[in-house]
């Protein structure tokens, strides 16, 4: 049985549509009625990390696990102590690139890797996908594309090797399903094939859109006030460190891995945009 949690999150959601149709598959999920595009022979239950009863339930004859947990909570003890004590082999987990970097000393890098040390102690076989910023993070422009045909972001020019959540989500299923190799203690660093800046992904976004988009930055303390409107505060001041530090060039590295994995080429920021543009056309529902 594998245990999919976050299944109505970014990455979760396309775990989903790429695990096999004839593995047992139980999904986990405080609001089980948010959760979509699930096989109709996968069972979805409720289940909290602060509830332990309830991931005792969850956790009921599970031998593979995906697991993500929000950086900007309490650590993942709460859920590999039962995962032990259920007898699960595996979990996969969801981390982010910027563990591997010292100078990341942000709250949120910080918890990650503090969970990735808990995952590694715990006995249980693991795997470390740590993915590059989420290309699908430029949906929080949609607003304002749509209504101004305008961006807003700090640092306009600092680049991203940013990654589509689809290749991150085939890799966890690979892992999940031990498909093409031994993912047992494997930590794979996964980019797309190109750092991007915010104003480059505007102007390739103009030319899908066929519209004038023009990119406006903030300064770090209007990008402060948006963010604190959004996040509580220490949330908000780890973001604005990140991007700091991406200034710097940090975020720019391209890895091999992902294409390695997969056995073809990372998809690109336009090949995402494409399937995405109807978030950002004038005329589309209201969301991001």
């Amino acid at each position: 049985m594998i245990l999919i949690t976050g299944a109505t999150g970014t990455i979760g959601r396309e775990v989903l549509q790429r695990l096999p149709s004839d593995r047992p598959v139980r999904i986990m999920a405080r609001q089980p009625e948010r959760v979509t595009g699930a096989s109709p022979a996968a069972r979805i239950v409720h289940g909290d990390f602060t509830d332990p009863a309830s991931l005792t339930d969850a956790l009921h004859n599970v031998h593979t696990a995906f697991l993500v947990t929000n950086p900007d909570g309490g650590d993942d003890t709460r859920f590999l102590g039962p995962a032990r004590a259920a007898g699960v082999r595996h979990i996969v987990k969801l981390s982010a690139a910027a563990v591997t970097d010292p100078a990341a000393t942000d709250l949120i890098t910080r918890r990650q890797r503090h969970n990735e040390d808990l995952l590694r102690a715990s006995g249980i076989r693991w795997t470390l996908l740590r993915p590059r910023a989420f290309m699908s993070n430029t949906l929080s422009w949609a607003r304002s594309i749509r209504s101004g045909q305008v961006v807003r972001a700090p640092y306009g020019s600092s680049a991203n090797a940013c990654v589509d959540p689809g290749d991150v989500a085939e890799v966890a299923a690979l892992a999940l399903t031990g498909r093409g190799r031994d993912h047992a203690c494997g930590a794979y660093t996964l980019t797309g094939p190109q750092a991007l800046s915010a104003a480059e992904q505007t102007a390739q976004l103009a030319v899908l859109l066929g519209l004038p988009l023009r990119f406006e930055e903030l300064s770090p303390q209007q990008a402060r006030t948006a963010l604190e409107a959004r996040y509580p505060t220490n949330i908000a001041s780890a973001l604005l460190e990140s991007a700091r530090r991406q200034h710097s060039g940090s975020k720019a590295g391209v890895d091999a891995t992902l294409p390695g994995l997969l056995g073809r080429p990372a998809r690109t920021f336009r090949d995402w945009a494409v399937d995405h543009l109807d978030a950002f056309r004038p005329n589309s529902p209201a969301r991001g």
